[in-house]
């Protein structure tokens, strides 16, 4: 198709998602996360991606979903961000699926809830809808960029710990974490 986009798909439940793939760095299956103390409900932890820390995104909990099974490992589809990647976990991968780009069609007026502030437009398929994700409106709390500054490190257990200030939405706060620190 000369005028299409591509997204990499992916499940949540029964939603069918996706998001633009040129801003998919790679998918993985479920890894160790580092919990995050006094982190959002959808912060789901920090992972070590050959030693970059990435902000782990529980999707279902950002878009206000159930909880998914306790016996179901989420996929990690890692995303590039202006403040860095991040990892949005999900339920299921799906394919890369490229479709005209003037049938991107706006959010429907119905949807309510956390969901509309992230779905940046839908695509009507053969038997479903296809919701598209607004990677940069998903990041927005815990990036890099939204990071003030790093307040102080212990290197003494394993792992370290490390406090840091952030921005999130005009006020400060302060976030301990434990886990592998990488200063790149």
């Amino acid at each position: 198709m000369s005028n299409s986009r591509q997204y990499a798909t992916f499940f949540l439940d029964r939603e069918y998602l996706g998001v633009d793939v040129l801003k998919v760095q790679e998918v993985l299956r479920t890894q160790a996360m580092t919990p995050v103390p006094r982190a959002p409900g959808y912060v789901a932890g920090l992972i070590n991606l050959r030693g970059q820390i990435v902000t782990a995104l529980d999707l279902r909990r950002r878009l206000g979903m159930d909880d998914r099974e306790p016996d179901k490992e989420p996929m990690n589809v890692i995303v590039r961000t202006e403040g860095g990647p991040i990892s949005l976990l999900v339920d299921e991968i799906g394919d890369v699926l490229e479709v005209p780009a003037d049938s991107l069609e706006p959010p429907p007026e119905n949807l309510t809830g956390p969901v509309s502030a992230y779905i940046g437009g839908v695509h009507k398929m053969h038997n479903r809808l296809l919701a598209v994700l607004e990677v940069e409106k998903l990041a927005a709390v815990y990036t890099s960029r939204n990071i003030v500054r790093l307040l102080d490190v212990g290197w003494n257990g394993d792992p370290p710990w490390f406090v840091m200030e952030y921005v999130e939405h005009g006020s400060l706060g302060t976030l301990l974490a434990r886990g592998p620190l990488s200063m790149d």
